[in-house]
């Protein structure tokens, strides 16, 4: 008699190149102190940080200019460090054969280094390890998608449906509307009407994750006698045509992805790009900047990184070697090679 097989782990998943891997409880946990899109994203890089020791209780290190994207300061790092340490929220999870709810900590003790380029040791809560440690369930991200998603709304609609869309024997879920309300961490108080709900945060969230994803997404409204009291959340996944358009939709600034979202490619122009943050004077005393196409292809490339750390690397490391015939191709070079090796 053939013996049964153990459950997948939620930590025997790899993160690759282009993905991440979120347990499926952190997913859909319950916000009871709101977070903002810029906590949500720092969080997920801090989970694929401490991925290979996540359930163990160990300090994890990660350079803060990796979680500070295309913003200068590492102040807004520190108050989403804040915030995350001060969130508590709601897990469902299954203890002993039976459905339970945990109030658990995102994150634990850390300590930040004073350096603008320092670095963040933190840990993960013993009980949130162990809940993570039983998952069973995850969710696989596309970092290009968490990053171009605009709203929380959208990012948590996202994570919702990767972790399901791959269950063969469903493609719906039914969800109470004050259980929809609290994975998407609506604040207490706003968006209290179904009617402010749907047009401020589920249309746009449903829209921008039908774009950019690879799935479908459409959340049905439920009524009980004359009032919205469900929702039904229905995903399928897109045909090689739609998946083409969904590699396209990324290269777009928000305003273009949009339009294209709605079907109003006629009325919208693509965003101007934004203008680039000045090149750091101390980068001057190591050498010429490169071509600002160089800058520019480096940012699409590698979106989420600080440009100007990594040629500050890149230059301490060729400090001592023969100058290159083609510095900005070299550059490009050293930037993929530094991205395969520090994931974000």
């Amino acid at each position: 008699m053939a013996k049964p097989t153990k459950p997948y782990r939620t930590v025997d998943a790899r993160p690759s190149r282009e993905s991440l891997v979120k347990p499926g409880e952190l997913v859909d946990l319950i916000e009871v102190t709101p977070l903002t899109l810029t906590d949500r994203r720092i969080y997920n890089q801090l989970l694929e940080n401490a991925w290979e020791a996540i359930d163990k209780p160990v300090l994890h290190v990660i350079a803060k200019s990796e979680l500070r994207g295309s913003h200068n300061s590492n102040d807004r790092v520190g108050e989403s460090i804040e915030r995350l340490m001060a969130a508590i929220v709601k897990v469902e999870a299954v203890w002993e054969g039976k459905p339970a709810i945990e109030r658990v900590q995102l994150l634990g003790g850390n300590l930040e280094m004073a350096r603008s380029d320092g670095l963040l040791e933190y840990e993960i809560p013993p009980r949130l390890r162990k809940i993570i440690s039983n998952s069973t369930i995850f969710a696989r991200l596309q970092r290009e998608v968490m990053f171009a998603l605009s709203s929380k709304y959208a990012l948590t609609l996202y994570e919702m449906v990767q972790k399901r869309g791959n269950l063969r024997w469903r493609s719906s879920e039914k969800f109470t509307l004050d259980a929809l309300r609290g994975v998407l961490g609506v604040p207490k108080g706003k968006l209290t009407s179904w009617s402010n709900l749907r047009m401020r945060a589920i249309d746009p969230a449903v829209e921008e994750v039908s774009a950019l994803s690879d799935y479908m997404v459409e959340v049905a409204p439920i009524k009980t006698g004359r009032s919205v009291t469900h929702v039904e959340l229905r995903w399928w996944r897109k045909d090689g045509e739609a998946t083409g358009k969904v590699e396209r939709a990324l290269q777009f600034a928000s305003p273009g992805r949009r339009a294209r979202a709605e079907g109003r490619t006629e009325e919208v122009e693509p965003a101007p790009a934004a203008a680039p943050k000045p090149r750091p004077a101390w980068l001057d005393r190591q050498g010429a900047a490169l071509k600002t196409q160089t800058y520019e292809t480096a940012k699409l490339r590698h979106p989420g990184y600080d440009i100007y750390h990594v040629e500050g690397e890149w230059r301490s490391w060729a400090q001592d070697k023969e100058p290159a015939a083609d510095p900005d191709r070299a550059f490009l070079a050293f930037f993929r090679k530094f991205a395969e090796a520090n994931p974000i």
